[in-house]
């Protein structure tokens, strides 16, 4: 199975039905819990389009294995993988906030050959496949080309245990903001890294994300002519994304925070 052009067809329909779904539930009574902590919030449409997302994939790939956020995972016969945010950003859709997407990233062989993004209330909708160029609702992507921190626009997000763990990136954050032209927090890793790749911020940095967060939207940011650097993390995954310049600045002011990054 190698015709990735296909089946992103295929993907770009499942996120766009799923992301139906979520704009209705913005009509409704939500059903909102706690899963870790009281910040770590899961929606029933976080459920709902996972469930949803799940059986497209098993109908049209029964083989295939499937990592999901609510769901954990799901193995298959094959050597390709799904991995599935179906709401990422499910604070703000939990608060009406129009800022979350659902994220679909197939891997092959540990490697990702193809993206989607969806941020349905916003009607963008990201895509990549592997050495085929990045692209916004049809256009062609490229990251921004600034290569000065003070005339960079960041990204960045904090963990669900900010108040209990003091790894909580506030540290980088206070070391960061005085040298950048401006500070953006989305509440969404993978609409953050689309942006990136969109040229709208110049890089993004963020500590104990995870592999559904970060899986299409990393190739995006790659396919978009960006880079993105992996940092040690005891939880979770630590990045950098961005242009060369970018990630080579925003690295070394976080290992000037602590070298344990380097």
């Amino acid at each position: 199975m190698n015709d990735y052009s296909s089946i992103i067809e295929k993907v770009k329909n499942w996120a766009r039905e799923v992301g139906r779904i979520q704009l209705e539930g913005l009509r409704q009574i939500l059903t909102v819990a706690s899963k870790s902590n009281e910040y770590d919030l899961v929606t029933n449409i976080d459920t709902q389009s996972e469930r949803e997302l799940i059986k497209r994939i098993r109908a049209a790939y029964p083989g295939h294995s499937v990592l999901a956020e609510e769901s954990g995972m799901l193995s298959g016969d094959s050597e390709y993988l799904w991995i599935v945010d179906p709401l990422d950003g499910t604070v703000n859709y939990a608060h009406r906030y129009p800022v979350f997407c659902i994220s679909i990233a197939l891997q092959y062989r540990g490697e990702i050959v193809l993206g989607v993004v969806y941020a349905p209330a916003l009607q963008e909708l990201f895509e990549a496949i592997k050495g085929e160029g990045a692209y916004l609702n049809g256009a062609g992507l490229q990251v921004a080309e600034a290569a000065e921190l003070n005339k960079a626009i960041l990204a960045t997000g904090f963990p669900y245990d900010k108040a209990t763990d003091p790894d909580n990136n506030l540290n980088y954050f206070k070391e960061l903001v005085p040298q950048i032209n401006g500070i953006r927090r989305t509440g969404s890793a993978a609409y953050d890294l689309c942006n990136v790749a969109a040229g709208r911020f110049n890089g993004y940095w963020e500590f104990k994300v995870n592999r559904w967060d970060i899986a299409a939207g990393t190739l995006i940011v790659q396919e978009a002519g960006g880079k993105v650097v992996y940092l040690p993390s005891k939880k979770g995954i630590g990045l950098i994304a961005g242009n060369q310049s970018i990630c080579d600045l925003v690295h070394g002011e976080l290992v000037r925070v602590n070298p344990a990054l380097l």
